[in-house]
């Protein structure tokens, strides 16, 4: 062989070398008694040991967990006695051990290689840890996706019932004297009504089909607005403690579930530290990048000094109905409620946690361009008797259409039913002039109210449209903010809710 091939062949040899060390999988070459002979950088990267370290030590000793060691090494031995291997020559997954001890998910490929009567062993690996993460991610949103669907079709369901059950409750304490024994069987029916509907708003808050009536805000008012509430929630063991940013960017949300955010996060904080401690409310400006938001983020920070989170409860504490308290101590729906209500307006929530070491909870909302709009919540309207108006009632659940009907006419209006869509459509055409309004569900067999609606204001644009449903996603143009110019009554709603709602549609202009 001439020099210059020897030279070629060491260049080669160095080329090829280069192309190994550059590798983005950890390349590892081992003898026939399985010790290292060659080591890139990139496996040095994975493991956290340098070459120098591992030459010449045992494969097995360095990157093979300790309770598959054993089998490593008969593998190995029948390889060598058979020529025959169920590992080699394919893509496998396993776990490998790191330096510090932490085992981790690898793809790994084992080529052998034989020169003369000497065997060596070629592992390719990639690290999976990263793969496995983005996986454990699209696996937990499909899930929270599908129990989302789950809850927000059940509440739908049960705010139907509600309604008739609250209002029907209702009318018969408003003709039940003080001292007639069944008037607290009906308070009875209607406190237990009552629970029941706040359970069924979060979980359409975690469903993120409730209706959320967003406004531009001031964030520090709204904590500043739920410290008096939190004050009496944590009591005298707890130091509260509020740090808010100056000159804060003003975001669009629904301050009262904004609120609920604060609060529902402040009541975790404070079960979690039985015995006392601190709880800290910290909000800012976060300057987000471009292709996120144009005006940067809003950032609300909870912290606590309490018992922490391990990772299997991390994974699922925004799962509704989860909880780790006792038996009778929370619904589980606090933290899922907080999660449906920061995504449906636009936001992120994150936590940082670990056993013994407190929770961190941080909630962005963008940050929107501060406009004229005042106060925190809009102007109510009180109920009152209506004046002998004409209002058009479409509802397909007959119990709901009966507490309606009977609860407007008992008030000096006039109520003409339909329980579909297009029944109802036929009518308008024979009554257009003489209704005032028509109050229509949204979920219905056949055309939707929303459908509904539409179609009665592009053949009668000045007359006026109240929606009302167990759950916003049909009556919205995108997740639960209301569509201009037309109401939403949400279910469940009792009477005074229903008089005062129609009474302010009725004042209103039409859509």
């Amino acid at each position: 062989m001439s020099q210059l091939s020897r030279a070629d062949l060491e260049s080669a040899l160095r080329k090829l070398m280069t192309i190994v060390d550059s590798s983005l999988d950890a390349v590892i070459t081992m003898d026939a008694s399985g010790a290292i002979v060659t080591w890139n950088a990139q496996a040095a990267e994975v493991f956290g040991w340098s070459t120098d370290e591992v030459t010449g030590r045992a494969l097995a000793d360095i990157i093979v967990p300790a309770a598959v060691r054993e089998h490593h090494q008969k593998g190995l031995e029948h390889f060598l006695a058979t020529g025959e291997g169920p590992m080699l020559n394919r893509r496998v997954e396993v776990n490998a051990l790191h330096r510090n001890g932490r085992e981790f998910p690898v793809e790994l490929t084992i080529t052998p290689v034989r020169e003369a009567t000497e065997w060596s062993f070629t592992a390719f690996i990639r690290d999976l840890s990263e793969r496995r993460h983005l996986e454990d991610q699209l696996r937990q949103s499909q899930r929270m996706e599908a129990v989302g669907q789950l809850a927000g079709g059940v509440a739908h369901d049960f705010n139907n019932l509600l309604t008739a059950i609250l209002g029907t409750t209702d009318m018969a304490l408003m003709d039940t004297p003080p001292e007639d024994p069944r008037r607290e069987d009906f308070e009875t029916i209607q406190h237990a009504a009552r629970r029941a509907a706040t359970l069924t708003q979060q979980l359409l808050a975690f469903s993120r089909k409730q209706v959320l009536q967003p406004r531009q805000i001031d964030l520090n008012a709204v904590v500043r607005r739920a410290e008096t509430m939190l004050f009496r929630l944590l009591g005298e063991n707890i130091e509260f403690v509020t740090e808010l940013g100056p000159r804060l960017h003003a975001v669009k949300a629904d301050p009262a579930q904004l609120e609920q955010v604060i609060v529902n996060l402040s009541v975790n904080a404070r079960d979690a530290m039985p015995g006392g401690g601190r709880l800290h409310i910290r909000t800012r400006n976060l300057e987000g990048p471009p292709s996120a938001t144009q005006g940067g983020w809003v950032e609300l920070a909870v912290a606590d000094t309490g018992d922490g989170m391990d990772d299997a409860t991390k994974a699922r504490m925004f799962e509704p109905f989860f909880t780790t308290k006792a038996v009778g101590k929370g619904t589980g729906l606090g933290l899922s409620t907080v999660y449906g209500i920061v995504t449906q307006s636009g936001g992120s929530i994150v936590v940082e946690s670990e056993p013994g070491k407190g929770t961190l909870f941080i909630v962005r909302l963008p940050a929107v361009e501060a406009s004229a709009e005042a106060g925190l919540a809009p102007p109510s309207t009180e109920p009152g008797q209506g004046g002998g108006e004409t209002i058009l009632v479409v509802e397909d659940e007959a119990s709901v259409r009966s507490v309606i009907r009977r609860t407007l006419e008992r008030h000096g209006y006039r109520v003409v039913e339909r329980p579909d869509a297009e029944s109802a459509l036929l009518l308008v055409e024979q009554m257009a002039g003489q209704l005032d309004l028509i109050l229509t569900d949204v979920i219905m067999p056949g055309l939707s109210g929303t459908q509904l609606a539409a179609r009665v204001l592009a053949r009668h644009p000045t007359m006026r449209v109240m929606l009302m449903s167990g759950y916003s996603e049909e009556a919205v143009l995108h997740q639960g903010v209301l569509s201009p110019g037309i109401r939403l009554l949400q279910k469940p709603f009792v009477p005074e809710v229903l008089l005062r709602e129609v009474r302010g549609a009725l004042k209103s202009r039409p859509a």
